[in-house]
């Protein structure tokens, strides 16, 4: 058995047990409510009675002061205000709840922090493995070349990758280095990230995976990694590391209004657009087509000599450098 049938089975296996543990807790729960109905019911009058003899007691106490009932009108305005307000808000969250679901937004996590990113780390492991991949990224190295990212796991056992990065010699390279406050993000270190995330898919490429790469050359706009019938979206803003920005997760569903498939359909223009050629992992190749897919050139990566260094010692590992790291 592979590691990618035995992954699979694994994965079958889990969600068969969650989907039975759903359904039981769901059955015990309806016997709960039943048996507190029960219960509340049978001990309604006794209830009652005890609540009316109190009532009564109590007001025959304080009906004649003011300073109670001032008290009490004070205390119910309140818990009126209170409640007011408590059902003012569930229907305003209610509003966005039904805003978002018709977008498709299922989750949008704000946090980075380490929770945050287990959680993430957990949802992508559940809806991208075994399935195709599509990704836009900038250099890619926190995305899935790191041993640590997130999709690094994904990606050695998904069927099918397509893969977008930017090109290290382009002007949006620059762009992007140079738009990032940090002094010591700079377009070198972003083709040496760049670099290391191809030598990653190169190794993969080796093992038969279905690896596709491609390069574009205009500033990163938005990150995108389609996991089955998920898409995961963070946006670039000029000046700051993409990994403090949101990330928001929209489903597929028949829903004509969901932003899953405007974002799919934005993938796939990029994908096919002539401009961007695609590298060939095996060659070091950049291969241009026309726009209907056929090969017109092929050309050798020769930028890749100067920018990643190949006639250099190898340079120390961005993960345990100093340096902050690009996605």
């Amino acid at each position: 058995m592979t590691n990618l049938e035995y992954s699979t089975a694994r994965w079958i296996d889990r969600k068969a047990a969650r989907h039975f543990l759903d359904g039981l807790a769901r059955v015990l729960f309806h016997v709960l409510v039943v048996a507190l109905s029960a219960g509340i019911a049978f001990s309604l009058p006794y209830i009652v009675s005890v609540m009316a003899r109190s009532f009564w007691t109590y007001w025959s106490i304080i009906e004649r002061e003011s300073i109670y009932l001032i008290s009490v009108e004070i205390v119910t305005a309140i818990m009126l205000l209170l409640v007011f307000s408590y059902l003012g808000r569930s229907l305003k969250d209610r509003r966005i709840a039904r805003t978002a679901k018709y977008a498709g937004l299922v989750h949008c996590f704000r946090s980075a922090g380490l929770l945050a990113q287990r959680r993430i780390k957990k949802l992508k492991n559940r809806q991208g493995l075994a399935r195709d991949l599509l990704i836009i990224s900038s250099t890619g190295y926190r995305t899935f070349a790191e041993p640590l990212a997130d999709l690094h796991r994904i990606l050695q056992n998904c069927r099918e990758a397509k893969i977008m990065l930017l090109d290290p010699r382009s002007e949006g390279a620059h762009a992007r280095a140079k738009s990032i406050l940090d002094p010591n993000v700079t377009p070198e270190k972003f083709a040496e990230q760049i670099k290391r995330s191809i030598d990653f898919l190169k190794d993969l490429r080796a093992t038969q995976k279905n690896i596709r790469l491609k390069l574009y050359g205009d500033t990163p706009w938005l990150k995108l990694a389609i996991l089955g019938d998920y898409v995961w979206m963070k946006h670039y803003h000029p000046g700051l590391d993409v990994q403090s920005m949101p990330e928001y997760v929209f489903e597929h569903d028949q829903n004509p209004g969901g932003l899953y498939t405007p974002l799919y359909q934005y993938f796939l223009t990029r994908w096919v657009n002539p401009d961007f050629p695609e590298y060939d992992l095996d060659t070091d190749e950049l291969i241009h087509r026309n726009a209907s897919g056929k090969e017109i050139d092929r050309e050798r990566f020769d930028g890749a000599r100067e920018l990643f260094g190949f006639d250099r010692a190898p340079e120390k590992d961005p993960s345990t450098s100093s340096v902050p790291l690009l996605s």
